[in-house]
């Protein structure tokens, strides 16, 4: 495939575009400065201007951006200290680096030549609005992290924090967590009741999945519509027609209540990974088990299982952060004795104010994080097993 040449660019076209980069990062400035218009408005005249002097004088390109990444650093110190010279810099580095990678016309190096400038555009665009997507949607969960380990009992960067000081940080949260009774003893019922929920939607899950994937059940739609159905309907309704059911057969308040409302939210989940793994399933495989005369449970568990066990395993780590995390249901069918992980942060947020939940969320995303690696790893290797990726 043949690729577009670099082709210098005017200043016409390069201009603004940093203009509109540095009114993007001068609205940030200006509004932690308490001027957010002013911000939009320095920060565009300071991007034309820099790209004017670098691209009329000819300036080499490297030289260009350390002296770039060198002045935003001063002016970061000056405004907000160290932490303020770590983003200046890298501010810097990035207004140094787009500006020479427009005019040079880089930007078009890697794409066909016949696209037109809208297509370029767009092209450059859906990639801006789905990073922007990204960052707005990991920004909250990339603040909790360093908030959880200030030495003060705020939910807010303090002075310290924001200058890099020591001082301003402490692991004093962290012990909170893992010492103090009341959240010690919502993990463990976390922990007891996770578990065991998964291990009931992974058995009935895959039990229905491997049923509804037969072509010969009948209402097969309808079922399948049923069954994810707790996932689909707001939780808040789910949990109510629960609390009158459990109710009345006296499951409420107690341990087997709170574990079987789990499964049930667990359970959509296993049903959608392991179908998702069947289809790509050989039925021939379990005829031949069968003419050569395994019975069908040995069939399952020799032949079938193996090649669906990431679907499955996938299903089961859905399932346990389902539980794990959930606190509505908790809340109508829980008791004071079985307050779980997100219940007990949910009262410390709600009640008591304590900054021991920022502790407990980042231990949680970290759980997540490999949790959800897992589930990637898994995925690949499915697909690597069924064929559709090379090994």
């Amino acid at each position: 495939m043949a690729l577009t040449p670099a082709i210098p660019r005017p200043y016409s076209f390069v201009g603004p575009t940093v203009a509109a980069f540095g009114a993007l990062a001068g609205l940030f400035v200006g509004t932690a400065q308490g001027s957010a218009p002013l911000g939009v408005v320095v920060g565009a005249v300071l991007a034309a201007a820099l790209t004017f002097v670098f691209m009329h004088d000819s300036v080499p390109d490297k030289p260009a951006r350390w002296v770039t990444i060198v002045a935003f650093a001063i002016g970061g110190v000056l405004f907000g200290g160290l932490m303020g010279g770590i983003i200046g810099a890298l501010t810097g580095w990035f207004f140094g680096w787009v500006i020479f990678w427009l005019a040079s016309g880089r930007y078009r190096a890697h794409l066909v030549p016949y696209l037109t400038p809208g297509q370029v555009l767009w092209h450059y665009a859906f990639r801006v609005i789905a990073g922007a997507i990204f960052v707005f949607l990991i920004t909250p969960i990339l603040v909790i992290i360093p908030l959880s380990f200030n030495a003060e009992n705020f939910f807010t960067f303090t002075p310290e924090m924001l200058r890099l000081d020591p001082e301003g940080y402490s692991l004093k949260h962290y012990r909170d967590f893992l010492t103090n009774p009341e959240w010690t003893t919502a993990v463990w019922n976390s922990v007891r009741i996770a578990p065991v929920a998964t291990l009931i939607s992974v058995s009935l899950g895959t039990l229905a999945a491997i049923g509804l994937s037969q072509s010969h059940v009948p209402g097969r739609r309808v079922i399948m519509a049923v069954l994810i159905s707790p996932m689909i309907v707001p939780l808040i309704i789910s949990a109510t027609g629960m609390y009158f059911f459990y109710s009345k057969i006296g499951l409420v308040g107690t341990y087997w209540g709170v574990v079987l409302a789990h499964a049930v939210l667990g359970i959509p989940f296993v049903i959608i990974t392991v179908t998702a793994t069947l289809v790509g399933f050989d039925r021939s495989l379990t005829r031949a088990a069968a003419n050569m005369g395994a019975d069908p449970i040995t069939t399952f568990f020799r032949v079938q299982m193996p090649l669906i066990l990431p679907g499955v395993i996938s299903g089961g780590l859905f399932a346990f952060i389902t539980s794990f995390d959930e606190v509505v249901v908790v809340l109508f069918l829980g008791s004071a004795e079985l307050q779980t992980l997100p219940w007990q942060m949910f009262t410390g947020l709600r009640e008591q104010i304590s900054p021991t939940i920022l502790a407990a969320a980042t231990i949680l995303v970290g759980i997540s994080i490999l949790l959800l690696a897992s589930v990637e790893m898994l995925r690949r290797r499915s697909e690597r097993l069924r064929g559709m990726s090379p090994g």
